[in-house]
């Protein structure tokens, strides 16, 4: 069945918009849909609101579903409720259209994954309890499955047993971390329900506690060692997770690779585990493209378990990046596929569409605007901002804010500052930006939403007082000429 659709939009896009849309409708896999532009007398289509398209708006005739500009603000539902259809938002780009009818294909289901994180504590020695907790949450809300406690050589942990028992009863999986057999089974026996990282020669603590033992070779680099922890446990019947140990770049990281390939030809059926964290913190590189990279190798090998940690400022995502890589590759893998179209998670400092406009399709736009208030866009040439006035480009804000004059106008200076500032850093790193709206980078984006406690109407709070600060001039002003003539008239 043919849909009918009804795109609401501003008077500048309209043009652009049924281009694209005929671009669209002639695309053989685009599903069949008829469409109707209605213009409703907005400059910039991000400034509707459901108000003003429930005034403007009298009736949809047949359309089955309303589309608004991405950036349009406000709750939907009255206006469902008002015209009876369905009312979505497109894409925040209307360049983005194709994407958004499926272009490719279905949007990702990345809600499956075959990988079990176990994040370490790795300072858990020194932590109180509640600040083990504090931390095991973190870690949980980026995607941790396991929280792992991480013991220290000759550094005591009184408190060992408590923390286990701390975080069992907040129906936390726990895992410990130590080569001294007391620490292991004093966790074991504390409800932990993983111990890292035994070998055959500390095999025997795995048959005292119920805990799944980690397995890793009693010599480094020694796979036949690893093989005769495996095979006890396979005679005993006794579940484990065996890891070869990945080393650092120059200090055997590819002979590593090598064994865990070996590991899982010799054991087509066992779980593996892998640290990642050896690569992740000693490295100086982003850890965006790391962990892709080692999460095809593990989607590859079938791994089903990593060892993150999340120690050094460079890695603070890092239990994040290992959640998004492995739903990716997990759905890359069903699919068949190459890991591309899944996310935006992992890319970090560049985009793949960065530009989506030309100079020659913004200069179009500018030559449209009749309004003062200035807008920025970027292209692969630089940055360009505009209003009834002009356009003016350059690769340096610096070079531009003659051209602004906002020199009286100390809110509006601001906040052309700050746009252009990204714009700048977008241009710079092949990033996409659209004017008001935060640079997108990937899961740090994320990372730095759930904490960022800036209220999100001081955007708004700030050009209201840019408006009021022109009022009171403009006041100012006409008293001064009224003074001045009352002081002729005298």
């Amino acid at each position: 069945m043919t849909e009918n659709l009804l795109f609401l939009t501003g008077k500048l896009a309209e043009k652009s918009l049924k281009k694209v849309l005929d671009e669209v409708q002639s695309n053989p896999k685009t599903p069949p849909f008829k469409y109707r532009i209605q213009q409703i007398g907005v400059s910039v289509a991000a400034l509707m609101t459901p108000d003003l398209i429930t005034r403007r708006l009298k009736e949809v005739g047949d359309a089955d579903k309303i589309i608004l500009p991405g950036l349009c603000q406000g709750d939907l539902t009255q206006l469902e409720a008002q015209y009876g259809v369905p009312v979505e938002r497109g894409p925040a780009d209307l360049k983005d259209l194709p994407q958004y009818f499926g272009h490719a294909g279905l949007a990702p289901d990345l809600s499956q994954y075959r990988v079990q994180i176990f994040a370490e504590i790795v300072d858990a020695p020194f932590l109180s309890l509640a600040g083990i907790v504090k931390k095991a949450q973190a870690y949980q809300a980026q995607g941790a499955n396991v929280i792992d406690l991480g013991c220290l050589p000759a550094v005591p942990f009184p408190h060992l047993a408590d923390a286990v028992k701390a975080l069992k009863a907040l129906n936390f999986q726990v895992s410990v971390d130590s080569l001294n057999t007391d620490d292991l089974l004093t966790a074991g026996h504390a409800g932990a329900d993983f111990l890292l990282s035994l070998t055959e020669k500390t095999l025997w603590v795995a048959y005292e506690v119920a805990a799944t033992p980690i397995l890793i070779p009693a010599r480094p680099h020694s796979l036949p060692s690893l093989y005769r922890a495996i095979d006890a446990c396979l005679k005993a019947g006794k579940p484990f997770i065996a890891d070869a140990i990945l080393d650092p770049i120059h200090f055997g990281l590819t002979n590593s690779i090598v064994r865990y390939q070996s590991l899982r030809k010799k054991y087509p059926d066992i779980k593996i585990m892998m640290g990642v964290g050896n690569l992740t913190e000693l490295t100086d590189a982003d850890t965006t493209g790391i962990n892709a990279l080692l999460f095809g190798i593990i989607s590859e090998l079938d791994i089903h378990a990593v060892l993150a940690t999340s120690v050094s400022p460079h890695a603070v995502n890092a239990v994040a990046e290992a959640d998004i890589a492995r739903r990716m590759m997990h759905a890359a893998k069903l699919d068949d596929r190459l890991p591309r179209g899944y996310s935006n998670g992992l890319l970090g400092l560049h985009d793949k569409r960065p530009f989506t406009y030309t100079a020659d399709e913004i200069n179009e736009t500018a030559a449209l605007i009749k309004d003062p208030s200035f807008r920025i866009q970027v292209s692969e040439i630089g940055l360009h901002v505009y209003n009834r006035d002009g356009i003016y480009e350059s690769l340096d804000p610096f070079a531009l804010y003659p051209h602004l004059k906002v020199d009286n106008d100390a809110s509006h200076a601001f906040y052309l500052g700050v746009e252009l500032a990204r714009a700048q850093i977008a241009w710079q790193l092949n990033k996409r930006y659209v004017q008001d709206q935060e640079i997108e980078w990937g899961v740090n984006t994320q990372a730095l939403e759930k904490s960022n406690k800036l209220d999100k109407s001081s955007k708004t709070a700030h050009r209201e007082a840019s408006i009021k600060e022109k009022a009171n001039k403009i006041l100012i002003k006409a008293k001064e000429t009224d003074l001045k003539q009352e002081q002729g008239a005298t």
